[in-house]
């Protein structure tokens, strides 16, 4: 039964702990599946790199904690430096750093580029390395806006991954975009999360929407 005392873990009577299990539900993989991988970018994953506006980064550390950070800017604004390595501009945010900590501890990332209206996406696995080179920096400066370092990504896997999630979904379709107002609003949504039962919901929301302004440029 789901549900049941919050702070109880959900139980159930049927885990799978062993890969032969999950090979026994889904068999095995094509050779065209295995083949797609490399460990080099050629000139198609070059490509959707450079149109790219959007990327997720996921890391975790040595125990297991995970975080997966989106991050985004102009199309193109993660560097391809070679067919090896790839780089990320890490500008300002909320200063949590759970993702740089995590890189610390443990350097294996994994990224997905996505690019607006199309369904495939590029994944690339590999190791980081957090740099402050100056000159690296001052090239991906980008309307002002300087790095405070860059996430430099050592390739080891790369492939393109099939569109069957996205058509799925229907996330770039019309027919799904919601009305913004039928969730809460950020400011909302921070005071529930922070405790802040005391703030002025609205003059929360103007603070955040100046900051975000304020940062963007």
């Amino acid at each position: 039964r789901l549900g049941g005392n919050p702070l109880t873990a959900v139980r159930f009577t049927d885990v799978i702990t062993e890969e032969s299990e999950l090979r026994e539900i889904f068999g095995w993989p094509s050779d065209r599946a295995l083949n797609k991988e490399t460990n080099s970018l050629d000139h198609h994953c070059r490509a959707i790199i450079s149109k790219s506006p959007f990327i997720l980064l996921g890391t975790s550390n040595s125990a297991g904690h995970c975080d997966v950070s989106p991050k985004g800017d102009y199309p193109g604004f993660v560097r391809v430096l070679d067919d090896k390595t790839v780089a990320i501009p890490d500008l300002p945010g909320n200063n949590r750093l759970d993702t740089l900590k995590n890189m610390l501890d443990n350097p294996q990332v994994g990224l997905i580029f996505l690019i607006p209206a199309m369904n495939e996406t590029l994944r690339i696995n590999g190791k980081v390395r957090l740099v402050r080179d100056s000159g690296l920096l001052e090239s991906m400066a980008y309307q002002g806006k300087l790095p405070k370092l860059a996430i430099v990504v050592d390739v080891e896997e790369v492939f393109i991954h099939c569109p069957k999630a996205f058509m799925r979904s229907k996330l770039w379709s019309d027919e799904n975009r919601i009305d913004r107002n039928e969730l809460g609003s950020m400011a909302e949504i921070l005071r529930d999360h922070a405790g802040l039962a005391d703030c002025d919901v609205e003059e929360l929301q103007l603070e955040l929407g100046q900051k975000w302004v304020k940062e963007l440029h």
